[in-house]
């Protein structure tokens, strides 16, 4: 009686949360990371200054908060690798996906699944941020994911699995990460760890509609990129390329040479120009997309010596911002030239910086994985605000996600909802 009660609370949270528009609906939000909301905090500490509430997760995860009609959505995992010391039997990984009211903190439902294993081993890259760093994406009317080796899958509106499928069997000792993205009635994944392919599903039942080759080394979430010409592009980034495709049916349209290693970071785009940043050899990249064939010769409108290599950049009016994960290092360009703002040494040290940074009410929001919030003033003159301390002692990977007034940080133990007094 008590398991039939749960699934009916579940089924009634899933019903009640997933219609209407959606305001922060996957990775980095609508608009890659930026937000028009204001009047949001610029300091904030544990102790109650600005945090509205705190909620302790159930389970651990490096994937960002989703926001759908009111409710807040995300995905965790416990049972293997929560413990870097023991951490235990691999059959016994489990990850869910969990619902927050977002005014409350309080959690409303959550939906279970098994993992499929072996996966990679606890241990080096893989235990920076374990088993459920894919960030969810939906379309207001289900909530879908992506759990690497155990599959794409999708949630109905009443907590029901609606469909899994499986994008490869493949396993690496970074693990997986990857976000998933919507086109019209697609999901679409760049399974380069699973199988090397690029792989886009029908939203409906799971069945794969096109593949495409080539994704090498990449834990690069795929980007939608409008060209000059209107056209509607698929872009992702992978060691030594970055792609351009027909997002309805998998057609490479264009390829262009790229940063000479893995990638982690996720492209942006700005009025048809794309840019990459990555790796260990710190490159960034400006790319006009609308291209075909082999544009390498053509459409570079610019590249330099300066990167990072795992969290993403942000454009904000006429400039790119990024943030070097290991360096302590800040970066401004000119978007349209690259021409250095500013690279500076950030003092004091913000330790790794795996998450990506986000910009609203004229503010850089970059979350460091141990050592709290950095807010910058969204300028190209260099100005540190704030500082902010962890709000707890565990691992901050997600990005921050900004949604009516509200900032929510989630940690490794806890959920947190930043705002202004009213």
């Amino acid at each position: 009686m008590l398991q039939r009660s749960v699934l009916l609370l579940v089924m009634l949270v899933f019903v009640s949360c997933l219609h209407g528009e959606e305001p922060w609906h996957g990775f980095r939000g609508p608009n890659q990371g930026i937000s028009e909301e204001t009047g949001l905090p610029t300091t904030w500490d544990a102790t109650g200054k600005n945090l509205l509430w705190k909620t302790e997760l159930d389970g651990m995860g490096a994937s960002c908060p989703i926001v759908v009609d009111g409710r807040i959505y995300l995905t965790s995992y416990v049972g293997y690798g929560v413990d870097a010391d023991e951490p235990g039997d691999q059959a016994s990984l489990t990850r869910s996906i969990d619902c927050f009211d977002l005014d409350t903190g309080k959690k409303l439902g959550g939906v279970t699944f098994e993992a499929k294993t072996p996966e990679t081993i606890y241990q080096g890259f893989q235990a920076l941020h374990g088993y459920a760093s894919s960030t969810l994406v939906s379309d207001g009317e289900a909530l879908y994911y992506f759990f690497g080796l155990s599959g794409v899958g999708a949630v109905d509106l009443r907590g029901n699995k609606l469909w899994n499928t499986s994008v490869g069997d493949g396993t690496h000792g970074w693990g997986s990460g990857t976000s998933p993205i919507l086109y019209k009635n697609l999901v679409i994944v760049n399974a380069s760890v699973e199988s090397g392919k690029l792989v886009a599903l029908n939203c409906e039942d799971g069945e794969i509609v096109w593949e495409a080759e080539g994704m090498d080394m990449s834990w690069s979430t795929p980007q939608l990129v409008t060209t000059a010409d209107g056209d509607v592009e698929l872009v992702v980034s992978v060691k030594n390329l970055v792609f351009g495709f027909n997002p309805e049916t998998g057609e490479q349209l264009w390829t262009c040479a790229g940063i000479r290693d893995y990638i982690c970071p996720t492209v942006i785009s700005h009025d048809g120009v794309v840019y990459t940043i990555g790796a260990r050899r710190s490159t960034a990249m400006a790319i006009k997309a609308g291209g075909r064939g082999n544009v390498t010769d053509s459409n570079i409108v610019w590249e330099i010596k300066a990167g990072s290599n795992v969290s993403s950049p942000v454009y904000y009016d006429g400039n790119l911002y990024w943030f070097h994960e290991s360096r302590s290092t800040a970066y401004c360009v000119d978007a349209k030239t690259g021409e250095e703002k500013f690279e500076v040494r950030i003092s004091p040290s913000p330790g790794r910086i795996y998450a990506s940074p986000v910009v609203a009410d004229g503010k850089i929001y970059v979350v460091t994985r141990e050592k709290g919030v950095l807010v910058l003033a969204a300028t190209p003159e260099y100005k540190l605000l704030a500082h902010n301390e962890p709000l707890d002692e565990s691992i901050f990977n997600a990005s921050p996600t900004i949604v009516d007034g509200k900032i929510l940080l989630r940690s490794d133990k806890c959920l947190y909802c930043l705002a202004q007094p009213e």
